[in-house]
C-alpha cells in the first residue's frame, strides 16, 4: 500500500503527469466513458472530468480512495465520478468503458497484479475498439559499470570486527533494486528487448535473450533496465539515464560478481519474470564468454529458515 506522502511525489513527478494528461485531453470526447484503474487520489478521473468526460469510474480498493472521493467533491465533479471500494477483477461496470487509463507499474511494468488487471478490463469492461492508455511500454537494457551502486548492495556484507558476513552477498546479489544511473556509466549500446503492447499482452510473464558489445573498457556491475512509455499517439514518455529523473527510477540487476570487460567484448543474459502468486519471480543468467556465467534469481534473494519451510518439505 503506497502512502499519501508517495502518491504526492507521482503528482510531483512532472513528465510523467504531464504526458497523461495530454494523452487523455486528446482521447477524451463528450460522450466518454473513462475508467481510472487503480485511482489512488483520483487525479486521472478529475483530469478526465476537466476534459469533459460523460461519465468516470475510478477503481481504487486501498484506503487513499477516500481522499479520492474527498477531491472529488471539492472540485465540483462528484456528480460523474463513481467509486468501485474494489479490485478492478471484482467488480462490472454499468457501462463499458470508452477509455481505460492506469499506472499500476513499479519500476518495471512487472509489478504484481498490473499485466492482469490490464487483461481483464481490457476484456470485460473496455468496449470493442476503446482506448487503452498507455499504450504500450518498450524495454531497454544495458549493461553497466555502477561501482557505488554495487558497493551498496555488497559492502555490509565484507568482515568486520573479525567476523565473516560473506553469507549474505549471496542473497543481496539475487535482489534488484530500483537505482538511478547517469549515461556515462552505460558500457553498452541500449538494446530494446521486449514491447509490451497492452492491446496484445495476454501472459503476465517474460521470457527473453539479449546480447550486447562492449563499448568501451570498463568494469560490468550488473544491468541496467528502464522503459519508453507511448501513452497515445505522440505522446510518450522515457526514464532513460539521460532524461530527467522519474518517479519510476532505474532497475539494477547487479551481477554475482563484478566483470572487467573490453571493448568489443559480448555479454548475453537470459531473463525471466514468472507471476507467483502476487509476486514475480526474476531470474537473470549472465554469460561472458571465458570469464563468468552467472544463474541469479530473486527466488535465491530470500532467506529462509527450516522452522518456516512447510512440513512436507522438511
Amino acid at each position: 500500500m503506497y502512502s499519501v506522502h508517495f502518491y504526492g511525489q507521482m503528482l510531483a513527478d512532472a513528465s510523467r503527469l504531464n504526458a497523461y494528461a495530454a494523452a487523455l485531453r486528446q482521447a477524451v470526447s463528450p460522450d466518454s466513458v473513462v475508467m481510472d484503474l487503480g485511482c489512488g487520489p483520483g487525479i486521472f478521473a478529475l483530469l478526465a472530468c476537466k476534459f469533459g468526460a460523460r461519465r468516470i469510474y475510478a477503481v481504487e480498493p486501498e484506503n487513499i480512495v477516500g481522499l479520492a472521493r474527498e477531491v472529488a467533491v471539492a472540485n465540483g465533479f462528484s456528480d460523474r465520478i463513481e467509486f468501485f471500494e474494489k479490485l478492478s477483477t471484482e467488480i462490472t461496470l454499468p457501462e463499458p468503458a470508452t477509455i481505460i487509463i492506469s499506472d499500476l507499474r513499479g519500476v518495471l511494468p512487472w509489478f504484481e497484479q498490473n499485466i492482469p488487471s490490464i487483461i481483464d478490463a481490457r476484456e470485460r469492461l473496455l468496449v470493442r475498439g476503446g482506448v487503452l492508455i498507455p499504450q504500450r511500454d518498450i524495454l531497454w537494457a544495458s549493461v553497466v559499470e555502477a561501482p557505488e551502486q554495487y558497493a551498496e548492495i555488497v559492502d555490509p556484507w565484507r568482515s568486520q570486527f573479525d567476523l565473516d558476513l560473506a553469507a549474505g552477498r549471496r542473497f543481496v546479489t539475487n535482489t534488484w533494486r530500483k537505482s538511478r544511473i547517469k549515461p556515462e556509466q552505460l558500457l553498452t549500446a541500449p538494446i530494446s528487448w521486449t514491447t509490451l503492447d497492452y492491446y496484445e499482452v495476454n501472459s503476465p510473464d517474460i521470457h527473453a535473450e539479449m546480447s550486447w558489445q562492449a563499448a568501451r573498457k570498463g568494469t560490468a556491475h550488473g544491468l541496467a533496465v528502464w522503459f519508453d512509455s507511448e501513452l497515445a499517439d505522440g505522446i510518450r514518455f522515457s526514464n532513460h539515464p539521460a532524461e530527467p529523473e522519474m518517479i519510476y527510477g532505474i532497475g539494477f540487476f547487479p551481477f554475482s560478481q563484478p566483470v572487467e570487460l573490453m571493448e568489443g567484448e559480448h555479454v548475453t543474459l537470459k531473463v525471466t519474470a514468472d507471476l507467483v502468486k502476487d509476486g514475480y519471480v526474476w531470474r537473470w543468467d549472465t554469460e561472458v564468454l571465458r570469464k563468468a556465467s552467472f544463474k541469479q534469481s530473486t527466488l535465491f534473494g530470500v532467506p529462509l529458515s527450516t522452522n518456516q519451510l512447510p512440513k512436507a518439505v522438511q
